[in-house]
């Protein structure tokens, strides 16, 4: 519902701007005087450099938070190149603007706006298997830290069989890992956890929620790049399946 309301309001907002910018066609002038001109372009400069360092400060302490304010950042640095551009397009400065727009401000923005979307999506991509990775390591531990599950009908019928083969010995020892973990339990203490559930879902919801959770688990895969104080490796698996009818 409220994702509705959102969209209608946004929609609504395009709409409405329309009318709008072709009021302020036909009656802004093609020069205005002001005052305040100095307080204006300080306190954007201002504003963006309180951005620059919220964002690299939220960026080192790896706050997802960094994400809406690498957006913003990027936004005031476009509007910077804009109107800079414009203002001074019948000045001397002119070209300085251009040159400063096309070399520093639009590609530091275009920059932001892709670490924005890394960050926002995550760089933990489902790896599809092909049969050369299933010969080269089919059951090692320490392979790809997201690999999609292959499925037989992907591949040519002559490799089929070996495709199967390979799913038969990693559920094997997913199974014996669960096992291990079962008969171990009560030595984790806090560093057990499980949990499961069923939900009505449709295909592209259960596709959804596939996305939500490669997102969750590359938002706490950046938490650290190697061991640390009160840190340990956690095994993590995710699986779904229909329920037996």
């Amino acid at each position: 519902m409220i994702r509705r309301m959102l969209l209608v309001l946004l929609a609504g907002g395009a709409m409405c701007l329309v009318p709008w910018i072709g009021y302020l066609v036909r009656t802004l002038p093609e020069s205005y005087e002001t005052e305040q001109w100095r307080t204006a372009w300080v306190g954007f400069d201002v504003a963006l450099g309180c951005c620059f360092a919220s964002a690299a400060w939220l960026g080192f302490r790896r706050r997802r938070a960094a994400v809406p304010l690498l957006a913003a950042t990027a936004a005031l640095l476009c509007c910077d190149a804009w109107f800079d551009v414009l203002l001074d397009w019948s000045s001397p400065d002119r070209w300085t603007s251009v040159a400063l727009a096309v070399s520093a401000e639009v590609p530091i923005a275009l920059l932001l706006v892709l670490t924005a979307r890394r960050l926002l999506t995550g760089d933990l991509r489902p790896h599809e298997l092909t049969l050369h990775d299933l010969e080269a390591a089919p059951l090692r531990s320490g392979a790809p830290e997201y690999v999609r599950e292959p499925r037989p009908e992907d591949f040519p019928a002559a490799q089929r069989a070996r495709v199967a083969d390979y799913l038969d010995g990693k559920y094997e020892r997913e199974l014996e890992l669960l096992s291990w973990a079962a008969a171990h339990r009560d030595e984790f203490g806090p560093w057990g956890k499980a949990q499961r559930a069923s939900a009505q879902l449709s295909e592209a919801e259960l596709r959804a929620f596939e996305a939500e959770y490669l997102e969750l688990l590359t938002r706490y895969c950046r938490l650290r790049r190697r061991p640390g104080p009160g840190a340990r490796q956690v095994l993590v698996r995710f699986y779904a399946f229909p329920a037996a009818s």
